[in-house]
């Protein structure tokens, strides 16, 4: 009788205790801020080749050449593109120097959409496009034309080249 007292006394402390168990909650919450961000690929693959061009005739038109950029940015991040020469004309007007010591230099310009289209340099802010090319990021590499015309002219024969630098405004 003494261990049915017992464990009839045990079973009430642990109904006591379980009736008496409370819980507490809390919440918390996980965050992260995603930056707006953009890259810029350019480099050798995006040098521009005008080509071999016959140094005899001053007036028979110019010569064309096009190569691409690419430019990497954020989601919904809009960006615009400006065109340097090294001669840090802001209107894309560049000069090509020889590479062999002569001191000719060739005019060339920098345009968008086609040979002949909008002048491209290098007025453009991360607010406004100026004279150079915006866009909208995807998140995903976009592939941007770039062209450059060149007249063909009395030049000492020599391979001509100069650099651009490509800025994102963003």
């Amino acid at each position: 009788m003494l261990f049915k007292k017992t464990l009839l006394a045990v079973a009430a402390l642990a109904f006591v205790g379980v009736a008496g168990a409370a819980t507490a909650t809390a919440n918390f919450q996980v965050l992260m801020k995603i930056n707006k961000a953009c890259t810029v690929t350019a480099g050798s693959s995006s040098n521009i080749q005008i080509g071999a061009v016959a140094g005899v005739d001053s007036n028979s038109g110019s010569n064309n050449g096009t190569s691409n950029i690419s430019v990497t940015c954020s989601k919904t991040t809009p960006y615009n593109i400006g065109l340097l020469p090294s001669n840090t004309n802001t209107a894309g007007a560049g000069v090509m120097a020889g590479t062999s010591g002569n001191t000719d230099t060739v005019p060339y310009q920098l345009n968008s959409g086609s040979a002949t289209g909008p002048v491209w340099g290098n007025t453009a802010t991360a607010t406004v496009v100026g004279n150079g090319v915006a866009g909208v990021g995807n998140g995903s590499a976009q592939t941007i034309p770039v062209f450059a015309t060149a007249p063909s002219a009395n030049f000492t024969p020599d391979s001509y080249t100069d650099t651009v630098t490509v800025t994102v405004n963003y």
